[in-house]
């Protein structure tokens, strides 16, 4: 499994942008699933951005136009840049990895090694 570490939560206005960074350690991050979800208290948690190990990706309608996941093979390290950021955004974000071959954002089940969330709070 691969150990991961989430950065870049913070409080910003509507409208504002933040990137979250998630370092991964631990052998083949390329060859993981790669996620975002993000939970509010009392609600399931929500898968946002899904990318693949060929580098397809796959977003929840909610966040559709305004987040935009990536990766950088060789600082092992997950981006989520959002954009547009709304109060309903605000949650604790948390990156994931999966040694599936396809992602399943509906899915935590499927993902095996999780980071320790970061708080994002739009307001």
């Amino acid at each position: 499994h691969v150990q991961l570490v989430e950065s870049g939560g913070g409080s910003v206005q509507t409208g504002g942008s933040l990137r979250l960074s998630c370092a991964a350690s631990g052998e083949g991050f390329g060859r993981y699933c790669m996620a975002w979800f993000r939970q509010v208290p009392g609600k399931d948690r929500e898968g946002i951005a899904v990318i693949d190990k060929d580098g397809g990706t796959n977003y929840a309608d909610s966040v559709t136009g305004r987040f935009t996941v990536s990766k950088d093979l060789a600082k092992s390290t997950l981006y989520l840049q959002m954009n547009s950021l709304k109060p309903e955004d605000t949650a604790v974000y948390y990156c994931a990895a999966a040694r599936t071959t396809y992602c399943f954002i509906d899915l935590p089940s499927t993902f095996t090694s999780w980071g320790q969330g970061t708080q994002v709070t739009v307001s």
